[in-house]
């Protein structure tokens, strides 16, 4: 299936200049070419497949065991793509979502143990009573012909919930010790922004919960009678990518900045990433918001300016793809891109920019079980993208 590729350059040409500020890693930009012709990257040539199109607004993408996915739809549908690219109709027994804004049907996630459970975990924005919303946890079975989701219940809710319709967050990630991370956003407005460092509420945080959306045991503010008990990090502001990188086994998140400033993290329990008291961006009006440094505070692994508008996040661990193995993709929105990250440890060593001219922004990108890499376009017309490895020679 032929992929109606945009032909656009990258939105932002600064970006191929831009310093890249973590710890002086070098910045390279691989320019894509139409799907047809072999893109030579730095170390890996590739041609781009198109594997579902005609995808409203995807968010979130998931494999399920038999290799078929689960997209989300912002407005509030979940959808089956089989590996052929035919696409389900919508799968019924779904929630009603607030789809304004930001907001919508966001992240979805199989449960490790789906094959016993057959559970199926994602996160919409849920209205509440007067005009408020928030970021909801919900799971339910997924019916063995696919067509719905039964029993769907609500585990975890963001709290309290406000008027806003703006960053949400949310990424879901199972962990090895059966717990689950659940990333949000802190809805952006200057009233509650300041929550993301209010221990009380879970705005602008990271939360660590049991399967059944419980505050897992362990967790660093649990025996605090005064913090929210399910909370992990905090002082985050829109955290829209998340994944355990197999190489440490560590939760790694990536967070929009405001202009400027977006963040590759590493949180770890009980520990403070800054916002809004410090940040490597500006307001959108140019202004500045706070100094990049603070005692007590951490600072990013890596850090964007301008901003790409981080989103989706998975480390490459197959072997399709030989030279590209243990990098981390990151989504890029506000810059339509792909970044690539090469990694010594918790740095980051070296960025290589990947599907610019491609011209679309990626809202997910994911390791399928064939060892490929796939990527979700978030537009009106999005599609799932696949990542073919060709055998041309890459440039140097």
């Amino acid at each position: 299936m032929a992929f109606p590729y945009a032909g656009r350059k990258a939105l932002m040409a600064a970006a191929a200049v831009a310093a890249v500020a973590a710890g002086g890693a070098s910045l390279a930009l691989a320019q894509s070419k139409k799907p047809s012709e072999v893109v030579a990257s730095e170390k890996q040539s590739f041609s781009i497949e198109t594997v579902a199109e005609g995808l409203e607004r995807p968010w979130g993408l998931a494999f399920l065991p038999d290799g078929k996915m689960l997209v989300t739809e912002k407005a509030g549908r979940l959808r089956i793509a089989s590996p052929d690219g035919k696409l389900s109709a919508p799968v019924t027994g779904m929630p009603k979502v607030d789809a304004r804004g930001q907001g919508g049907l966001l992240d979805v996630a199989v449960a490790p143990d789906f094959a016993d459970t057959r559970f199926v975990y994602f996160t919409f924005s849920e209205a509440g009573e007067g005009g408020v919303n928030g970021t909801a946890l919900a799971r339910g079975k997924l019916a063995a012909n696919g067509a719905r989701l039964e029993d769907v219940e609500v585990i975890w809710r963001q709290a309290p919930k406000y008027a806003s319709t703006k960053h949400f967050g949310s990424r879901i990630v199972f962990a090895a010790d059966n717990t689950m991370f659940v990333t949000t956003g802190e809805r952006s407005d200057r009233e509650f922004r300041v929550k993301s460092q209010a221990l009380d509420e879970t705005l602008g945080k990271i939360v660590r919960l049991t399967r059944e959306g419980q505050p897992a045991a362990g967790n660093p503010f649990a025996d605090d009678p005064k913090a929210k008990p399910e909370i992990w990090s905090y002082g985050h502001r829109n955290v829209q990518g998340a994944a355990i990188n197999p190489a440490d086994g560590k939760l790694w998140t990536t967070e929009h900045g405001p202009r400027g400033g977006d963040e590759l993290n590493r949180p770890e329990p009980g520990k403070n990433y800054g916002w809004p008291v410090i940040t490597y961006g500006k307001e959108y009006s140019g202004t500045d918001i706070g100094p990049s440094e603070k005692e007590g505070m951490e600072q990013p692994v890596h850090y964007w300016v301008p901003s790409i508008g981080a989103s989706g996040l998975v480390f490459y661990t197959g072997d399709a793809y030989p030279a590209w193995k243990g990098s981390a993709f990151v989504g890029g929105l506000a810059i339509p891109t792909l970044a690539r990250l090469e990694l010594d440890g918790a740095k980051v060593t070296h960025e290589e920019r990947l599907l610019n001219d491609l011209g679309e922004r990626i809202r997910d990108v994911r390791q399928g079980p064939d060892g490929l890499l796939y990527v979700l376009t978030d537009s009106e017309e999005g599609g799932i993208l696949r990542l073919k490895p060709e055998k041309a020679k890459a440039r140097s």
